[in-house]
């Protein structure tokens, strides 16, 4: 009987002991699971309230500007003083046309312009000889007139002829014709001084006309010689050949800026919310992984790239799917005469620091 008791008692204090452990697995299990899903909330409300200020993206590339270098004459390519990939600075001499044809232009034109001076000289002086020959037929007509009148009132008296009045008359009239031809042409020739004989040649349209195309003729010589238009680096000289000819306006070879460097970044537009010009942005480049350069926004593009396309999309059909854009962001970059070299077309990756900080005001 006894024994039976203290069995009984035994079952009874294990199984009191197996109850308190269950409780007590259970509550350590509802505490880490509520403290997981409240470190997971919390976690999350962390990082949402500090990834609001930055914008990052690696669709990125650095730019420069990039020129294909050309002319706007024609002519056989007379030299080429550089080398692929030299350096050079602004208004150095890339290539030269062959200078003949524009020194015989230019000579012509300024031979034009000699004869043009001499040319209008003596209209001037032609103009002066018909304005004198205008006064002596005026007064020849003047002369004329008391003739005929003198000759009219004689043959009232039979003093004079009928005959020599006729012909006194007929005399007078062709002398008013000779004024009235004498006239036109005093006018005509003043028509091509200008409406002014007493002008300076140099102030006439003829002479203006001809030294226009003395410096049309200086202009063409001198974009036979083609100058470098900014500092940068040459490439793809090879393209141009000593002895080719090169058509106005063709592409000879590209120049590169080794000045005005920059980074295109293209992120989302939902990601540029309170992205602004002049906030601080970080940059690293996939060539210089051990790198980080810094700059700031210099722009923020006022149209997305989608708007500058060929087919620009047409949404007024409503059979469409909208996709999000991305808007180029012009990146400045701080560089340093130690900074590496960069080139253009180079992958990078930006974050830029917009300084704006999420509160949990945000969510209501």
């Amino acid at each position: 009987m006894s024994q039976t008791l203290i069995r009984y008692r035994d079952d009874a204090s294990d199984r009191t002991v197996q109850n308190r452990r269950l409780r007590r697995t259970r509550l350590v299990r509802w505490v880490l699971m509520g403290g997981g899903i409240l470190a997971v909330v919390i976690g999350g409300a962390l990082y949402w309230l500090n990834t609001g200020r930055w914008v990052s993206t690696s669709d990125a590339y650095v730019e420069a500007d990039v020129q294909m270098v050309s002319t706007d004459v024609s002519g056989i390519v007379d030299s080429i003083p550089v080398h692929e990939g030299e350096t050079v600075k602004q208004g150095a001499v890339l290539f030269r046309l062959d200078p003949q044809k524009f020194d015989i232009a230019l000579q012509n034109a300024q031979a034009s312009l000699a004869q043009t001076r001499l040319n209008l000289e003596s209209m001037k002086a032609d103009y002066q000889a018909a304005d004198s020959t205008v006064a002596v037929r005026q007064a020849q007509v003047k002369d004329d007139a008391v003739t005929y009148q003198r000759l009219a009132t004689l043959v009232r008296s039979s003093a004079a002829t009928r005959q020599q009045v006729d012909d006194a008359l007929y005399k007078l009239e062709a002398d008013q014709q000779g004024v009235l031809a004498a006239q036109a042409q005093a006018k005509s020739l003043l028509a091509k001084l200008g409406g002014s004989a007493g002008a300076a040649v140099d102030q006439m349209p003829a002479w203006k006309q001809a030294q226009a195309q003395v410096k049309e003729a200086q202009r063409q010589l001198d974009h036979a010689t083609v100058r470098a238009p900014y500092d940068g680096v040459v490439t793809q000289v090879a393209k141009l050949q000593q002895g080719m000819f090169l058509a106005a306006g063709t592409p000879a070879f590209g120049l590169v800026s080794s000045d005005d460097v920059w980074v295109q970044a293209e992120p989302k537009e939902t990601s540029l919310t309170y992205a602004r010009p002049g906030d601080a942005a970080t940059v690293s480049i996939d060539a210089y992984p051990n790198r980080t350069f810094h700059g700031e926004v210099a722009s923020v593009a006022p149209a997305t790239d989608q708007q500058f396309s060929l087919l620009p999309a047409q949404n007024s059909s409503g059979n469409w799917v909208k996709v999000v854009q991305r808007v180029p962001v012009r990146i400045s970059l701080n560089l340093t005469k130690d900074s590496p070299p960069l080139s253009a077309g180079m992958s990078a990756s930006v974050s830029i620091d917009t300084g704006h900080e999420r509160s949990l005001g945000d969510l209501f």
